[in-house]
C-alpha cells in the first residue's frame, strides 16, 4: 500500500478499533488512535451480499461526506443532507449504491433515508462497490457510533470520528480486517 493516509480498522466480532496512520518513507506511523468503535452485527467479510449485516474486509478510498450538520472539516467534500437525500440499496434499480433525491418516481424500490441522526450527522462514503454490482452491497459509511454493531458500516464516537475526519486529506483510505 502506498496511500498517504490510512484508516485501520481491525476487527473482532461487531467490535473494531480503528486507527489513523500516515506514510513516512516506507512504513506508516500512528497519528490518531486507537479507538474503540463498531463495524457490522454480523462482523467484515470477504465475500459482502446486500443486507447481510457486515462490513466489506479490504481497502477502500475514502470519498466526500455527508451529514445532518455541516461540513466538520473534511477535505474530500461534503453536502448537507434533508429528508429528501437517500442512498439507493435496490439492487434492480439503475441508481444502485448511488446517492439521490426523492420523489422516487418509480426509479427505485427500496433506498436509506440520510437524515438519520445520530448515526448520519457526520458521515463519510466508504468507496466500496463503486462499480455498482449488484447484490454486491451499498450505503457503506464511516459514521457516529450508536453503541452497537452495524448495518455494514464502520462507526466511531462523535469526538473520534471528527478527529479522525479532519485529519484526512485527498488520497486517504480505509482498510478494514
Amino acid at each position: 500500500m502506498t496511500a498517504p493516509q490510512v484508516v485501520l480498522v481491525d476487527s473482532s466480532g461487531s467490535s473494531a478499533t480503528v486507527r489513523a496512520c500516515r506514510r513516512s518513507g516506507g512504513r506508516y506511523l500512528l497519528d490518531l488512535g486507537p479507538y474503540s468503535g463498531h463495524v457490522g452485527r454480523n462482523g467484515v467479510s470477504w465475500s459482502k451480499r446486500e443486507g447481510d449485516l457486515r462490513t466489506p474486509a479490504g481497502t477502500y478510498p475514502l470519498r466526500g461526506g455527508f451529514g445532518a450538520r455541516g461540513n466538520p472539516g473534511l477535505a474530500q467534500g461534503w453536502f448537507r443532507v434533508d429528508s429528501s437525500d437517500v442512498w439507493v440499496d435496490d439492487s434492480g434499480s439503475s441508481l444502485y449504491n448511488t446517492h439521490q433525491r426523492k420523489p422516487v418516481n418509480g426509479r427505485w424500490d427500496s433506498a436509506e433515508d440520510l437524515l438519520n441522526t445520530p448515526a448520519y450527522t457526520y458521515a463519510q462514503v466508504i468507496g466500496y462497490n463503486e462499480s455498482r454490482t449488484p447484490g454486491k452491497g451499498s450505503a457503506i459509511f464511516f459514521h457516529v457510533d450508536t453503541g452497537g454493531g452495524t448495518a455494514g458500516c464502520v462507526s466511531l464516537p462523535t469526538s473520534a470520528l471528527l478527529a479522525v475526519l479532519r485529519w484526512e486529506r485527498s488520497g486517504a483510505v480505509m482498510s478494514i480486517r
